[in-house]
């Protein structure tokens, strides 16, 4: 095999990793009944990637996929309350705005899309966090946030990375479908190993 078809055949393989790795969190997400299966499945997505990305890129992906999911069932479910609680109340906040003629409530718009943008982060900081660190729910939570504070650069990083698939996929649908989740995974969990390499070199 040359070189060039060396290339060709790292990227197709690669590309059907993703690919079947979004279709394993689509599968295992409707066997939780979605509400149930969304956070489980998720955090079991982060771990595959997270062992990817630490050099295990042979890891078996359906049966890691289930070990972890079956495994994190109870704490990634009960993370998901907290954080479906906290989208709820933003979700009102919005809705409550865009039904008032009130101008003095419209400038609160603006601050809540910026506490949209800073839970957002944290989402994305939380799941990464879940599966690198061996803690409670409370304390994933404060490290994820913390990190996140510390770590201006990795943040603005993800967020140009976000912004960018997002674009892309807007622009080609079916590449939300087939590779969305476990590549906004990848780059939110390769920025996120970055951030904790720097705080464990620190500690």
């Amino acid at each position: 095999m040359n070189k060039m078809s060396s290339v060709i055949y790292n990227i197709l393989n690669w590309i059907t990793r993703f690919a079947y790795l979004q279709l394993v969190w689509v599968l295992f997400t409707l066997v939780g009944g979605f509400l149930f299966g969304i956070f489980p499945a998720t955090v079991a997505m982060y771990a595959i990637i997270r062992a990817w990305l630490r050099g295990d890129t042979e890891i078996a992906i359906f049966q890691s996929f289930w070990k972890f999911y079956k495994n994190d069932f109870l704490k990634s479910n009960s993370l998901g309350v907290f954080l479906l609680l906290v989208g709820a109340i933003i979700g009102l906040d919005l809705y409550y705005i865009q039904q008032t003629s009130d101008t003095l409530l419209s400038w609160t718009s603006a601050p809540l899309f910026a506490f949209m943008i800073l839970f957002l982060l944290f989402v994305f900081y939380l799941f990464p966090a879940f599966v690198h660190y061996d803690l409670n729910n409370f304390s994933i939570m404060k490290n994820a946030f913390f990190i996140m504070l510390i770590h201006p650069l990795h943040s603005l990083l993800m967020l140009l990375g976000l912004a960018s698939i997002a674009i892309i996929m807007y622009i080609i649908p079916a590449l939300a479908f087939i590779f969305g989740a476990s590549t906004v995974s990848f780059i939110t969990m390769w920025l996120s190993l970055h951030a904790f390499h720097h705080v464990s070199k620190k500690g």
